[in-house]
């Protein structure tokens, strides 16, 4: 086995039992990425200097006795977290050579711990999109299939973990942008509650559904992750106080008691065969885990990609609007007035279905419309929400799939936005109510394509979540399989 195959956990002894140094492994994965990253086109920045500059100082960490759980690690970020003194572009030309001067919360937190940031990931522009296929810097490519779109908006994080380019990544769920790409590409990807990870630093999308998460080879090192970057951050109002469970210590295996609820509207017309029979076998393999498995029901999961494209696309359009020329990146050199150099810098600047997005949003929250689109989207939200709360009061998790067919080829919905929207109808739900949810491994289709089942959980309960993935990843081979890359 090569380094680069060891999970985040396997290496962490390596490097505490000083049988290889960070310097060591930062240089494999470095290596790795240059190879690779020419036909993956996962990265958008790769950052070889500062990853060895910070491996050293996690090698002295390390001789000193100050280890801790990720230092020495290399991980990478969607080019989504503001991170100090590196380019942040959020796959966008309109921010193509902008530098923060800041660390978002989720990068401080892991560079406390001393891990090593390999790069910036590619990802769909602002995070618009489920194919990965809206960057400025061109498409990432699946590793199982090049063929393929990774998922979106975290294709970059996902495919670099599947594809050994990073041993874990950090990307960001609006709307499935975390689990979708997992799914697609064979590894663990977890959207951790709204509020339980800090959004400080974090490019905004849709405010009041952006969350940030792990993604990961297992669930093991999904709890690790986890851990180092929830808790309460005051920088963030939306984050939440409340107490950050031990998470590996709940990945117990013990499902004894465990109910799981398997919601009927997300086994409709529609969803794809091989899909389908992977869900289903997992739910038998958590019946021979023990628990036990109850059909509930989501009444209103119908209404939720109509609801998600109304908020999602009004709470963009107020927050792409700091983006004019004055303020970060891009300008236009030959306007003739500054509200032409406002037109000509965000005409220049954002992609086609960002601005197809903030028209969208505009629409929306404009007068006249407001109420009748806007203010009913906030109340079918809240009876989503309730629909929820009302399963878990029977119910300690729901098992769902995550899309409805595994990742599709290059090109194939990119004309048809609708379409398109209609690959996240399992997750935006999960956003929509503010709970958890994570998607991890369970079988692949019959021309090889992966599959991932979704576990959604309580608020705040993602020891749970944990815990139920973990058993049945232990009770399975799927996320030791990785592609021929």
């Amino acid at each position: 086995m090569t380094v680069y195959d060891l999970t985040l956990s396997e290496l962490r002894a390596k490097l505490d039992k000083r049988e290889i140094s960070s310097v060591e492994v930062t240089k494999t994965y470095l290596d790795r990425i240059a190879a690779t990253n020419p036909a993956l086109n996962t990265f958008i920045t790769i950052c070889n200097e500062t990853a060895l500059a910070e491996a050293q100082a996690a090698d002295q960490a390390i001789a000193d006795g100050k280890a801790q759980a990720l230092t020495g690690l290399p991980i990478a970020a969607k080019d989504i977290f503001n991170t100090a003194g590196l380019r942040t572009t959020c796959a966008s030309r309109i921010l193509d050579n902008y530098v923060s001067p800041y660390d978002a919360t989720a990068i401080a937190r892991i560079k406390e711990q001393k891990a090593v940031i390999v790069g910036k990931l590619n990802m769909d522009e602002f995070a618009m999109g489920s194919s990965n296929e809206n960057s400025a810097f061109g498409p990432a490519r699946n590793p199982w299939n090049q063929d393929l779109v990774p998922g979106g908006s975290s294709g970059g994080s996902a495919a670099s973990v599947a594809a050994r380019q990073a041993v874990a990544a950090l990307g960001t769920d609006t709307g499935g942008s975390i689990r979708q790409p997992a799914a697609h590409c064979s590894v663990v990807g977890l959207k951790p509650t709204y509020g339980r990870v800090s959004r400080y630093g974090v490019i905004a999308y849709a405010s009041s559904l952006d969350q940030v998460g792990p993604v990961t080879r297992d669930v093991r090192d999904c709890a690790l992750m986890l851990q180092a970057i929830a808790g309460y951050d005051p920088a963030d109002s939306t984050s939440v106080n409340t107490p950050v469970a031990d998470y590996q210590s709940n990945l117990t295996g013990d499902l004894k008691g465990l109910k799981i609820g398997l919601p009927k509207e997300y086994f409709i017309e529609g969803l794809d065969d091989d899909v389908r029979k992977a869900v289903e076998q997992a739910a038998d393999k958590y019946r021979e885990l023990g628990a036990e498995i109850i059909e509930v029901s989501l009444p209103h999961t119908s209404y939720a990609v109509a609801c998600y494209y109304l908020i999602a696309t009004a709470e963009a359009s107020s927050n792409l609007a700091r983006y004019d020329g004055v303020r970060y990146g891009l300008r236009a050199e030959n306007a003739d007035n500054l509200v032409d150099m406002y037109m000509q810098t965000r005409a220049a600047g954002f992609g086609s279905e960002v601005k197809r997005r903030i028209m969208l949003g505009t629409y929306a929250l404009s007068s006249g419309y407001y109420d009748a689109y806007y203010l009913k989207a906030q109340k079918v939200r809240t009876l989503i929400r309730q629909d929820f709360l009302n399963a878990f009061e029977t119910v300690d998790a729901l098992l769902t799939p995550v899309a409805p067919t595994p990742a599709f080829a290059l090109g194939e919905k990119v004309n048809d936005p609708l379409q398109m929207y209609l690959s996240d109808i399992y997750t935006i739900p999960v956003n929509l109510a503010g709970t958890c949810a994570m998607s991890l491994p369970c079988g692949f289709s019959t021309d090889e394509r992966p599959i991932g089942l979704q576990l959604i959980g309580k608020p705040f309960d993602e020891a749970t979540l944990l815990r139920t993935a973990h058993a049945y990843e232990q009770a399975t081979e799927w996320h030791k399989r990785k592609p021929e890359f």
